[in-house]
């Protein structure tokens, strides 16, 4: 499998996948807006990007599709966007959590079926994907992939032949997936989008002018100057026809109690200025940083956050404990997806390439520096380092999140547990391998404080899952 050098210079985690979908009633072409609203999603996918138009008032099975390996600016030029006509459409920026790192991998997936077309965007990951291909293959699907989406697509095929529409096919289909599915399906003439009953990934709902959009983040509606209207609902299929009226199916929907929002699109994953079913991402971080000062207080002169998940959590443990909050680390922006690390023997930090420490601002000074999560500790060794040798007297850490102590197989890629930090140390021992002077982390009772209440998916820190985990591990193989 091709390696994610990305991964190698930040050790962060990644969600799978960000989606897009937009139908304008009016006839407009829809790519460009597309394009801008999967820029607003660049941060959930890296790997590839894709765009797939059709025009509603045209022939079933004319579908335009553009997808390919890279960042949004670089699978896409002008004269493609030019070239892309239709006034509805699904577009997708993807992260790999399961299934290789390919363009056959890269979504939108489109298929032509007996009914017309169908084309898929889909953020999560299923643990009974294997189940359903095994199912699959055995009454005659042929797969030109390995992720997820393919075997939600030949369901929602093989359903629409006995439903009398495709809202009601797609929503069979789903009760077929275990697993986190925000979905965005374009069909020749709707556009519906369906989240799993736990409402594991965000799915918003929007609309500007006679347009509406389904899309991950509301980040993305900004963008593209698109009110919000709503969450869709975990358990909901919504789909939007000729007649631009919003329909609902709440069908699959479980009591609130059990559902499971995955708590690390607060804690990191979500874009700071988007609002996830109801609360503000912002809010979520800064409340963290002010737990964290509550439970784990400690003297020092400066507050600093690791980029860019860190920051908020660092204001709000700066705002709660008095400490001024100060700029340690220059970001460079240039490097992304397709930075290249330096051979074995190289002396050059990868850290250093991303990061580096301003020294007029933590030279002499006791510093707290607050980030989202330690994985494998092997960043934050070197940025506590990085702090000492420009000159900090003390470094304490503050994590923003409980320690990761299990897997996730819900589309994040927590790696297996014994390549965790966590996994059978002490915090004082994980202090001792990161270099730091105090280490102390966010507790896990103060998670649905975070976010007022909500029913959540901790299961990356207790091992307790919603849905009962796969025996094997379905994510695929990282090398991280």
């Amino acid at each position: 499998m091709k390696k994610n050098y990305y991964s190698n210079v930040n050790e962060k985690l990644h969600e799978e996948c960000g989606v897009f979908g937009i139908y304008d009633i009016d006839g407009e072409d829809v790519a460009g807006t597309i394009y801008y609203g999967l820029f607003a999603l660049q941060h959930r996918g890296q790997e590839s990007a894709g765009i797939a138009v059709s025009d509603t008032d045209g022939p079933k099975n004319n579908v335009s599709v553009i997808k390919n390996m890279g960042l949004v600016n670089e699978v896409f030029s002008k004269d493609d966007l030019s070239a892309l006509h239709g006034d509805i459409g699904v577009g997708h920026v993807r992260y790999s959590t399961a299934g290789e790192s390919t363009r056959e991998n890269a979504q939108p997936m489109v298929i032509n079926y007996i009914k017309g077309t169908l084309g898929l965007a889909h953020n999560g990951n299923l643990i009974n994907a294997n189940e359903l291909k095994q199912y699959l293959s055995e009454t005659g699907a042929i797969f030109q992939s390995t992720i997820d989406t393919e075997p939600i697509a030949y369901l929602i095929a093989r359903e629409r032949l006995k439903s009398d529409t495709v809202e009601e096919a797609v929503n069979r289909a789903c009760r077929k997936l275990k697993g986190a599915f925000s979905l965005v399906v374009m069909s020749p003439r709707k556009l519906i989008a369906a989240r799993d009953p736990f409402g594991f990934k965000p799915l918003v709902i929007g609309k500007r002018g006679n347009s509406y959009i389904f899309t991950s983040e509301t980040a993305a509606l900004d963008t593209i100057g698109a009110e919000f209207v709503r969450d869709v609902r975990p358990g909901e299929t919504v789909w939007v026809k000729r007649d631009g009226i919003l329909h609902s199916d709440m069908s699959r929907a479980l009591p609130s109690e059990k559902q499971a929002r995955c708590i690390f699109e607060y804690i990191y994953f979500a874009r700071l200025d988007s609002y996830i079913d109801g609360i503000s991402v912002y809010d979520a971080r800064i409340k963290a940083g002010r737990f964290l000062a509550q439970d784990s207080p400690v003297d020092a002169d400066l507050v600093v956050g690791v980029p860019e998940s860190g920051n908020a959590a660092a204001m709000g443990y700066a705002l709660e404990s008095g400490i001024p909050y100060g700029t340690a680390f220059v970001k460079n922006g240039y490097v992304g997806r397709t930075f290249i690390k330096p051979g074995q023997k190289s002396r050059e930090s990868s850290v250093r390439i991303k990061l580096n420490v301003l020294r007029e601002a933590v030279d002499g000074k006791r510093v707290i520096m607050i980030d989202d999560s330690i994985v494998r500790g092997t960043t934050s060794d070197r940025i506590v380092g990085m702090l000492k040798e420009a000159g900090a007297k003390e470094v304490h850490v503050r994590i923003s999140s409980p320690p990761f102590l299990w897997p996730c197989y819900f589309g994040t890629d927590i790696p297996v547990r014994e390549q965790l930090i966590a996994y059978n140390r002490s915090i004082d021992e994980i202090r001792q391998i990161i270099g730091a002077d105090s280490l102390d982390y966010l507790s896990i009772d103060r998670l649905r404080q975070m976010v007022d209440g909500l029913s959540i998916c901790d299961g990356c820190f207790t091992g307790k899952y919603p849905l009962e985990p796969p025996k094997d591990d379905i994510r695929g193989r990282y090398e991280r």
